[in-house]
């Protein structure tokens, strides 16, 4: 189980996203932005953008450049920055999914991405928090959580959801830095069975349920068209 943690919930989000972000920090304590995210509303934008942004203002592009003047070769670094970007849209909701089965909106238009001091992804967030919790979750009715009627709709949801920003992201590190589709959405499958792999070992939760949770998203995202799936997958 998470350990007991109080929490002062920030200033102007709703209480369910803060404590919901509390224990994804607890997870990983030494690193505690690794699956948590932030409330836009309660943040400054020093080195925080948009990721619908990260095109047009050529972002993504610098990332993809700086790391391949370090690295070996420009296709390590490209899966690099892919990496980190497909993290900061699913791998973080495919944590709380997993864990609690709930999730936030991690469409293109709500995320946000926040830069270290050397130009990579060390935190994202969010415009708007609001929960999404499936009947009967004991949060439902509570401020800033949407019902979905079963498990099946909230993977649906958020397949559709996660498929506008990955779908952008996959665009962009085409245009510039040449990774094939295939290899994409193979790290995006990557990103969400290793999050439904570790994250109930560290939450101390069933790995079966989150094993199916994480096969259910999948599920959700190849019937959408995204080619996550190994016999879809072409490099």
């Amino acid at each position: 189980m998470f350990e007991p943690i109080t929490v002062c919930p920030p200033r102007h989000c709703e209480p369910v996203f803060g404590h919901a972000c509390a224990r994804l920090r607890a997870l990983q304590p030494e690193h505690p932005r690794v699956y948590a995210v932030a409330a836009m509303v309660d943040h400054g934008r020093r080195r925080w953008w948009r990721l619908s942004d990260g095109l047009d203002e050529g972002r993504i592009a610098l990332m993809y450049r700086r790391h391949a003047a370090e690295m070996s070769s420009p296709e390590i670094a490209a899966e690099v920055v892919a990496t980190a970007l497909i993290h900061a849209v699913v791998g973080r909701v495919v944590a709380l999914l997993v864990a609690e089965g709930r999730a936030w909106d991690p469409g293109l238009e709500n995320l946000w991405v926040h830069s270290d001091n050397d130009g990579g992804i060390d935190w994202a967030g969010l415009s708007d928090t609001t929960i999404r919790v499936v009947e009967g979750d004991r949060l439902a009715g509570q401020p800033g959580v949407v019902v979905l009627p079963c498990e099946r709709a909230l993977e649906v949801w958020l397949a559709h959801r996660c498929s506008t920003a990955l779908t952008f992201v996959q665009a962009a590190l085409w245009r510039c830095a040449g990774l094939t589709p295939g290899r994409f959405w193979s790290l995006v499958a990557e990103s969400v069975v290793g999050a439904a792999t570790y994250v109930p070992d560290l939450a101390g939760t069933s790995s079966t349920v989150g094993a199916e949770r994480g096969q259910g998203l999948l599920a959700a995202m190849q019937e959408r068209g995204l080619p996550v799936r190994r016999t879809c997958l072409v490099r």
